[in-house]
């Protein structure tokens, strides 16, 4: 499936995302795919192209506006993006409202997938009360945010962690599944022991980062519990995969 870049625009910012439209011209569910801190890498866009082949329209967004970084030049964009919450929540809002604008999107079944701190920026969308029927973070960071934007989440939550990841900890992600169970949020918590950060990236091993390494065994059974929780929520999978 090929995909379509699309740029848009975020506080003068122009960004550009991916589109996976595999509605075949009928109304399907829509999911926002974020992208982890290194920014919109292969790794986004080939999941954003496998839920566009289930059926999905899809877009892999952009919270950089700026394509093929040094990894350097990714953390320096992230660590700011980290500090601003609302900065972070409007370039996520700007993303959706280019996901919604396709002609075959239900805007009754939308959710956001997000890894590492595209994973936070998820939850942080999730956070000002967008009609999310679910959100699913995979090594996601979480950002610190009041307690009363828990309770604007409307959709459920799937968090799916490494419970060796050093850069957001078992107790981090606890603590969380403690503020949605106080806020009435329908969650779960998978967490895949020896499993550390950026898990889902095949790529993650060539820059040799403590901590991080490529699991494909964590890395598949993550997917298959995002996509059960999909056909709880959006819509069976059109090939059982």
């Amino acid at each position: 499936m090929d995909l379509q870049p699309i740029a848009y625009e975020h506080q003068g910012t122009t960004l550009t995302g991916y589109l996976a439209d595999g509605s075949g011209g009928l109304p399907s569910p829509g999911i926002l795919v974020a992208h982890e801190g290194g920014g919109l890498t292969r790794h986004t866009k080939e999941r954003a192209r496998r839920l566009g082949e289930l059926g999905y329209i899809v877009f892999a967004l952009d919270m950089y506006g700026e394509e093929d970084v040094t990894l350097e030049r990714a953390m320096e964009l992230g660590k700011a993006l980290r500090r601003d919450i609302p900065l972070i929540r409007g370039r996520l809002a700007a993303a959706l409202d280019v996901l919604t604008a396709q002609p075959n999107v239900d805007w009754e079944r939308l959710a956001a997938i997000g890894y590492c701190m595209g994973g936070a920026a998820a939850i942080e969308l999730a956070r000002t009360g967008a009609p999310l029927k679910c959100v699913v973070g995979f090594h996601a960071g979480i950002l610190d945010s009041p307690p009363e934007d828990d309770k604007q989440i409307i959709g459920k939550v799937l968090l799916c962690h490494g419970a060796g990841d050093p850069i957001v900890p078992p107790a981090r992600i606890h603590a969380f599944t403690e503020a949605l169970t106080a806020a009435g949020v329908d969650w779960q918590l998978h967490l895949h022991g020896g499993v550390g950060h950026s898990f889902t990236n095949r790529d993650i091993d060539a820059l040799g980062i403590s901590g991080f390494a490529y699991d494909s065994t964590a890395d598949a059974r993550s997917w298959r519990a995002m996509l059960d929780l999909f056909d709880e929520v959006l819509m069976p999978r059109r090939d059982g995969g």
